[in-house]
């Protein structure tokens, strides 16, 4: 007799399943249009909180005059761009450091933690150094000395600037200062 019961309510289960599935059906034809709609909305906002692409490289004029406004002006949202996103990521390991600080029992996790924090802020204070330069290179900017070598005054060329917006002297002065470095330094 419980083999009949056992049956009895699996074909009741069976009928119960079978009702509820067209309804499935209507809900999950529903369903993606109000995820379609729903990922139209936040979308919206991630691409307005998310940082534009990097900005290409310059595209010069035929017989354009070296730092013009245009260049300027590119040079200009290079570096402010560059700027910015090391801001984020020197608050990004600020919030690492402050979220992350756990004690751990074992001096082998603690040690490797430590490490990995003094790793951290090794990198920061390079970046710190960085947006000092970055400053120097838009004061230049605004002063109209941008572009040229420190040491020689001649142009440091564009495409040395793409590659080092916060260059200060031009390949041959440079090529110069490493060599005197490396005699020197050994």
């Amino acid at each position: 007799m419980p083999k009949k019961a056992d049956t009895k309510k699996k074909s009741s289960e069976k009928k119960i399943a079978a009702k509820k599935a067209p309804s499935k059906k209507v809900a999950a034809k529903k369903a993606p249009a109000k995820k379609v709609a729903a990922k139209k909305g936040p979308a919206k906002k991630v691409a307005a909180k998310k940082r534009t692409s990097p900005i290409s490289s310059y595209k010069g004029r035929k017989g354009e005059k070296y730092m013009s406004a245009a260049m300027k002006k590119h040079f200009n949202s290079v570096l402010i761009e560059w700027r910015e996103h090391l801001r984020e990521e020197m608050q990004k390991t600020f919030d690492h450091l402050k979220n992350k600080g756990e004690s751990f029992a074992d001096p082998i996790d603690r040690a490797s933690q430590e490490e990995e924090f003094a790793f951290e802020l090794r990198t920061r204070d390079r970046e710190r150094k960085l947006i000092n330069k970055i400053a120097s290179s838009l004061e230049q900017i605004k002063q109209d000395d941008y572009g040229y070598c420190y040491a020689c005054g001649i142009e440091i060329g564009v495409k040395r600037l793409e590659a080092r917006p916060t260059a200060t002297h031009c390949i041959d002065c440079k090529t110069l200062d490493e060599i005197k470095e490396k005699q020197l330094g050994g």
